[in-house]
């Protein structure tokens, strides 16, 4: 018996970015013909002569105006088949990591509309995306605490203060910021630098900068991170 198939293989991204103490995700608003709007995460079908990762670079190009840092493959989705009423899809999720603060978002193509949500504040997404997108939180959290991909999701040089709020926030728990400073400190690729912060009240302080050349030296040697909260 012939075994015939009429699958498509498409790609969703999740961008995380983060600013003013809350993570964010970016969002586009589409239109699937005749029916109503819908917010979604960008993403598309794979073009046939194109890898998975450059369709997820191309798709987020053509859709939101958004250049990575850091991108890694999450999880394929595609257990329901009627994930899709069109056609049968299976996606698969890269969830990426961007500094929200110095980025130009302007949709694109079959994109109207794109726009940076705070996490518990996402609207009912199409398809499976609310689903994706709760897989994607938790890779994000439980890798901040065995790899330092924080560094993504700041700007070049940042206050301690704001390093030590994102991982507050991502992680929803409290630090005891003295021992957090130390140990992070202690590992040697986090680097204070010359130029201060620009406040208009109270003691400029020194920004600091993430110095991956020390760190991935470090993991060569057998480095661990780990950054543990009670």
């Amino acid at each position: 018996m012939e075994n015939f198939q009429n699958i498509r293989i498409a790609v969703d991204a999740i961008v995380f970015g983060y600013k003013n103490n809350n993570l964010y995700v970016l969002l586009i608003e589409q239109k699937f013909g005749s029916a109503e709007k819908y917010w979604a995460l960008p993403g598309g079908l794979v073009k046939p002569e194109e890898s998975l990762s450059d369709a997820v670079i191309r798709e987020l190009r053509e859709e939101t105006n958004v250049q990575l840092n850091f991108m890694e493959q999450l999880y394929t989705f595609g257990d329901d088949i009627k994930r899709d009423s069109r056609n049968r899809v299976i996606s698969v999720a890269y969830y990426a990591l961007v500094d929200a603060s110095n980025l130009e978002i302007k949709a694109d193509t079959d994109a109207e509309k794109v726009q940076w949500f705070k996490i518990d504040e996402v609207p009912s997404l199409a398809f499976d995306h609310n689903l994706i997108l709760k897989k994607a939180v938790e890779r994000l959290k439980a890798k901040l605490t065995y790899e330092p991909i924080g560094f993504d999701l700041l700007p070049k040089e940042f206050l301690f203060s704001e390093l030590e709020n994102l991982y507050c926030t991502i992680l929803e728990k409290e630090i005891d910021r003295r021992n957090f400073r130390k140990k992070i400190l202690s590992y040697g690729f986090i680097e204070e630098t010359e130029i201060f912060s620009a406040v208009k009240t109270g003691r400029p302080a020194k920004l600091f900068k993430f110095n991956k050349l020390k760190y991935n030296d470090l993991i060569e040697r057998g480095f661990h991170f780990e950054i543990k909260f009670a």
